[in-house]
C-alpha cells in the first residue's frame, strides 16, 4: 500500500530524513517509533503531503503522491495536537469537518461510546485535554479511509476511553485497514503492533515483528529490546 524510496528531507542544516526506503504491503498496525529527531513526524507529514521532501518517492497504492492531494481522501489522520477553532462547539467542529471531506461520518456511535454528548454544545476552549482528544478521535475515525494514521492517540486519555480506542482499532485492522501509530507507550505498542519500524537518525533501523525484534537484540522484554537499539546505536 505504501512504498516510500530514498527519501530525503532537511530543514535548514538540520537533516531529518537520510535515505528512507519503507514498504508496507500488507494490512495490519505498524507502529513507527524511534527517538526524539529520529524523523517519525517528518515521514508522516510527508505521506500527508504536509512536507514537501527533498528528493526521493512516496506511492499509494502504486500511484506516485507527487502533486497530488486527492489521495488524502484515502487517509484518515489523527494529530498529536488537536489544535481546534476555540470560537467553535464540538457539535459545529464536527459538522465543519463532514462538511470540508464531504463524507458523511458515522459520528453518532463515537460520540456517544466516548461519552461526549454532554460536550456537543460546548465551546471547545472550555474542554479539558482528555475530552479534546476524544472529540480528535471522533472527527478522525468516524470516516471509512482503508489507511489510517494515530499521531500519539492515547494522550490524555482516561483508562476506559483508552479501552474503547484498543478495539476501535482492533476493529478497523479486523476490516482489513492499514493502520500507522506513532507513541510513546511501549506496552501500548507491545499491545497493539503487528510490526515495528524503528527509525534512528533518519533511516529505518530496524523493521519487523516483536518476536524477531527480541530474537535480534536477545532481550527478554520489548521494552529492553528497543533500549538495546539505542544503546546500539550510540556505542
Amino acid at each position: 500500500m505504501i512504498h516510500i524510496e530514498n527519501l530525503y528531507k532537511s530543514f535548514g542544516k538540520n537533516k531529518v530524513l537520510e535515505g528512507i526506503d519503507l514498504s508496507i504491503s500488507e494490512k495490519g498496525i505498524f507502529a513507527i517509533l524511534g527517538p526524539n529527531g529520529s524523523g517519525k513526524t517528518t515521514l508522516i507529514k510527508s505521506i500527508l503531503g504536509m512536507v514537501i521532501p527533498d528528493s526521493g518517492t512516496i506511492s499509494l497504492n502504486g500511484n506516485s503522491i507527487k502533486n497530488k492531494w486527492n489521495y488524502r481522501n484515502e487517509i484518515d489522520y489523527l494529530p498529536q495536537i488537536a489544535n481546534f477553532p476555540s470560537n467553535l462547539t464540538v457539535q459545529e467542529l464536527v459538522k465543519m469537518i463532514k462538511d470540508l471531506r464531504n463524507l458523511h461520518g458515522e459520528d453518532k456511535q463515537l460520540i456517544e461510546l466516548f461519552k461526549l454528548s454532554p460536550f456537543l454544545n460546548k465551546k471547545l476552549s472550555n474542554l479539558s485535554g482528555g475530552t479534546k482528544q476524544k472529540v480528535n478521535l471522533v472527527l478522525t475515525l468516524m470516516f471509512d479511509s482503508p489507511l489510517i494514521i494515530l499521531d500519539e492517540p492515547t494522550t490524555g486519555l482516561d483508562p476506559i476511553a483508552l479501552l474503547h480506542l484498543k478495539n476501535l482499532i482492533l476493529q478497523e485492522k479486523a476490516k482489513g485497514k492499514t493502520i500507522l501509530i506513532t507513541s510513546h507507550i511501549m506496552s501500548f505498542v507491545e499491545e497493539m503492533a503487528d510490526q515495528i519500524v524503528f527509525l534512528l537518525e533518519g533511516k529505518v533501523y530496524f523493521k519487523g515483528d516483536i518476536k524477531t525484534l527480541l530474537t535480534q537484540t536477545n532481550e527478554p522484554n520489548f521494552e529492553r529490546a528497543i533500549a538495546n537499539l539505542l544503546t546500539e546505536q550510540n556505542v
